[in-house]
């Protein structure tokens, strides 16, 4: 009914560093997944999946990578999660109301936020983390 794997997380992580630091061209994965911590293949297989519906493109070569197909301020992260997990509780109508607004304010709130808000929340709190002696 409602499913959101780890894939969506590590994906939303990856595209929020990649609008942090791929303003002048494609990024290279290893760089994102290293900068993230996410390992490589696993990284390589959802961006691929990204790429196919839209989100993403592909360079290939020495100055190759990847950069967003459409700007981070207009890509939502529902249509991220979406993309990869697949439409977001449809099947909820059979499992009774409750479950349906549950699954219209999911989707409500990650159709609000974008990449780029992702990214720039990010940068908030990592200027935030200050540590006094």
């Amino acid at each position: 009914m409602l499913a959101i794997t780890s894939k969506s997380p590590y994906a939303i992580r990856a595209l929020a560093e990649l609008a942090r630091t791929g303003g002048s061209g494609p990024v290279p994965i290893g760089e994102i997944a290293r900068r993230r911590d996410i390992p490589v293949q696993f990284l390589e297989s959802l961006f691929a999946t990204l790429r196919r519906a839209g989100i993403l493109s592909s360079q290939r070569g020495v100055k190759g990578g990847y950069s967003f197909a459409r700007s981070p301020e207009d890509l939502t992260v529902l249509e991220v999660v979406e993309a990869l997990e697949g439409s977001l509780g449809a099947d909820a109508a059979q499992q009774g109301e409750i479950w349906v607004e549950a699954v219209e304010a999911l989707r409500e709130r990650l159709g609000a936020l974008t990449i780029a808000d992702v990214a720039e929340r990010e940068a908030r709190a990592a200027g935030a983390q200050m540590y006094y002696i």
